[in-house]
């Protein structure tokens, strides 16, 4: 099932920008949950025909991008390939990005792992008989990935198999791209929603972050030294760059995983990919394709006609992984 770029739609930054911009993937019907986390925050889990306590086909846990939310149409694309094999959905929103504001001074990054997994140990802990699917794309792909690393063996039985698409394995490397050449257009549109979140939270809680520095920056290097590392810890931004990085983690995770990426990513350099992590691990299998984009993955004979690989390829993956969800599946 090799990826073959639809040829009017070559060039990486088409690739990368096609769904977003001219997507058709239509937002079902969601049925959203709050669930109160332990520190006193929420996150916001959006389900699609989520299925009755008893049932045992499985379910697909999906975690968006930077900035993005269950809406981003790549989320959508691959609920709606669950929904036709008959498996239930759940897109899990990263703090503020579901709508509102989160309550507490932190908000997600692309090393936090905590709510990852509060979600899924509920998850399991309501549906003990299901099996689980989890897919991540870009941060969510790092989320994930450093998730499934940190828990290794002792991830729970219900996780059968994983899919982390377009991730941006070194965070200082992307930052740095990002933040030059033709990146610096991506970086802005993300930056400008990130300050705006960051002064939110600084009316809500005064002396958080100094207001003026925030309106500032211009890089997301200057943006997580000032904003992202003192919130949540970390001693600068090489500090968060270095810990929150999924790249360390990988020989760590003990779940079929199948890594999805292109060489013309214009968030991260080709050089950049884990392709020495793979070749030592038994449960990671990688799809490095020479276009692509940045979660795109845009096939079709005419513009009309488009579809998007990714929620194929991913869904095929998750489903041979599947194959023996009739067999119970007991809790440890």
């Amino acid at each position: 099932m090799a990826f073959r770029p639809a040829w009017w739609l070559r060039n990486r930054h088409a690739q990368t920008m096609w769904r977003r911009l001219v997507g058709r993937d239509r937002v079902p019907s969601y049925r959203r949950e709050r669930w109160d986390t332990p520190d006193g925050d929420f996150v916001d889990l959006d389900w699609v025909e989520p299925g009755a306590s008893d049932s045992q086909a499985p379910l697909m846990l999906v975690l968006h991008g930077l900035e993005g939310s269950s809406r981003a149409r790549y989320v959508v694309g691959l609920l709606c390939k669950a929904i036709t094999r008959g498996w239930d959905g759940v897109a899990m929103n990263f703090r503020s990005c579901g709508g509102e504001l989160n309550r507490r001074p932190r908000f997600y990054h692309s090393g936090e792992t905590e709510d990852l997994d509060f979600v899924v140990s509920r998850l399991v802990a309501r549906h003990p008989g299901r099996p689980l699917a989890l897919v991540g794309y870009s941060l969510g792909g790092n989320v994930l990935l450093k998730w499934l690393g940190e828990r290794g063996e002792k991830a729970p039985e219900q996780v059968r198999a994983a899919v982390a698409v377009s991730v941006p394995y070194d965070l200082g490397v992307a930052a740095h791209r990002v933040d030059h050449g033709f990146g610096r257009v991506y970086g802005q549109v993300f930056l400008q929603t990130l300050k705006a979140k960051t002064l939110a939270k600084a009316e809500r809680f005064p002396g958080l972050v100094d207001p003026r520095l925030v309106r500032s920056l211009t890089s997301f290097a200057q943006f997580d030294e000032h904003v992202t590392a003192p919130i949540h810890g970390f001693a600068g931004a090489r500090d968060y760059w270095t810990q929150s990085s999924a790249v360390p983690w990988l020989p760590a995770i003990r779940r079929p995983t199948l890594l999805i990426s292109a060489c013309d990513d214009p968030f991260l350099p080709s050089e950049s990919l884990p392709r020495d992590a793979v070749a030592r691990s038994s449960c990671l299998t990688a799809e490095f394709s020479e276009r692509g984009g940045h979660v795109g993955f845009v096939e079709g004979a005419w513009p009309g006609g488009a579809s998007y690989w990714v929620d194929r390829r991913a869904t095929a993956f998750l489903a041979e992984r599947m194959a023996d969800h009739a067999q119970p599946v007991h809790s440890r």
